[in-house]
């Protein structure tokens, strides 16, 4: 089996973000999650399935759904996993901590348009490895355009 790499990966999340509905007041993101041993469990994209969720969050509770092992798994996400959340809800970088997610990888840190971006921070210092992949934020960014962020 040929393993894909982090680019090919990452790529294929920002493609998933191109499926978002469009949003005035909110990110358009994909996301890809991987099991530990490196097998594709799940993938979504933000508001797949209702209008306040994130593409981490949507591709989590598939994987959940459906038995998968989260613990040890990497996540691809095209946009930086939100530290907090103007909804209330649980920000996509406490869903990954909690899952046991060892790895998350992503292109474009998230503008702070809506909240400060801590993602990052909250994942290190969990403990959790965060890989930024930058030659893919132009791609990320790109299909953000309609947000005035100043990363846009």
């Amino acid at each position: 089996m040929i393993q894909e790499t982090n680019f090919e990966l990452l790529l294929q999340a920002i493609e998933l973000s191109k499926k978002c509905p469009p949003s005035k007041d909110a990110f358009s993101v994909g996301a890809i999650l991987l099991d530990a041993t490196g097998n594709k469990i799940a993938n979504g994209y933000s508001r797949e399935n209702g209008p306040k969720e994130h593409a981490e969050e949507v591709t989590l509770s598939k994987a959940t759904k459906s038995g998968q092992n989260t613990r040890g798994g990497t996540m691809f996400s095209s946009l930086e996993p939100c530290g907090k959340r103007l909804s209330g809800k649980t920000s996509c970088a406490e869903l990954l901590i909690a899952a046991g997610v060892s790895r998350v990888v992503y292109a474009l840190a998230e503008p702070p348009t809506f909240v400060a971006p801590t993602g990052d921070s909250k994942l290190r210092a969990a403990g959790i490895e965060v890989i930024i992949l930058p030659e893919l934020d132009a791609a990320a960014q790109a299909i953000n355009k309609h947000l005035a962020c100043p990363n846009t």
